[in-house]
């Protein structure tokens, strides 16, 4: 069985750097082979889930500015699955979800940057979804559970974001992390790892510094739908920092 995976993806730059982290993501994706990659990223958001459908090869998006040339021109030409995304749509609708297909969007980077490192062949078919920021904790952890059993049949679920970002408080040049940063996110594990989820659905009130880590959810809500869609108890894969604030704290379920 292939767990779903909370992965965090950061700086766009980790798609050309060399670093521990990227490291890791290449030494993750040989763990696993997969027949396909759903990954539900932060970078797409919209009131409606939408699913992208599509055999195409997608279009690698760069939606950022102001970073090397040589990032430019990665490329990560994946194709999609129309009869994955029509099976996703069959389990979400079913569990009352609202649903709907896109057929052109490309990979925005919080799809494309994490697997260049991991399957730099692009030879896996990748159904990319979106999220809604809005939605309270316990909605995307049901759109998770509406797709569990996934990785039984093959399907690596992958929830894209970061469980600290904000880039007004990033520290350029600094390694180290900031206690708050760390604070909140030693909450979120304690609570994950003791099942606490009444605690985690109200992160937003209980835990320490959590305005300064989550300021928009949009980053965050992706750790509840890669949640509900893995099951067992939740296992850190991954811890670092970057820019002082930055977490690259990965997850299993």
């Amino acid at each position: 069985m292939i767990p779903a995976l909370f992965l965090a993806h950061g700086s766009p730059m980790l798609a050309i750097e060399q670093t521990p982290y990227t490291e890791f993501l290449a030494k993750l994706g040989e763990q696993y082979e997969p027949r396909a990659i759903v990954i539900f990223t932060a970078h797409w958001e919209s009131e409606t889930l939408t699913i992208s459908s599509t055999d195409d090869v997608y279009d690698t998006i760069y939606d950022f500015g102001g970073f090397p040339d040589e990032l430019y021109q990665v490329k990560y030409p994946a194709k999609g699955s129309k009869a994955i995304a029509a099976m996703l749509e069959q389990k979400l609708t079913a569990n009352g979800i609202e649903v709907r297909t896109d057929s052109v969007r490309g990979l925005d980077h919080g799809s494309w940057t994490l697997l260049h490192r991991m399957y730099p062949k692009a030879d896996i078919p990748v159904i990319q979804v979106s999220v809604n920021p809005y939605l309270a904790p316990e909605r995307q952890y049901r759109i998770g559970e509406a797709i569990r059993g996934l990785g039984q049949e093959g399907i690596l679920v992958i929830g894209s974001g970061v469980t600290v970002h904000n880039l007004r408080m990033l520290n350029w040049g600094q390694k180290t992390p900031e206690p708050w940063a760390v604070a909140f996110d030693d909450w979120l594990l304690e609570k994950l790892q003791s099942g606490d989820l009444n605690a985690l659905f109200q992160y937003a009130e209980q835990a320490p510094y959590a305005r300064q880590a989550v300021p928009r959810a949009e980053h965050f809500v992706p750790l509840f739908i890669a949640m509900g869609s893995g099951e067992g108890e939740a296992q850190v894969i991954h811890r670092s920092y970057d820019l002082g604030t930055l977490s690259y704290m990965c997850l299993q379920f």
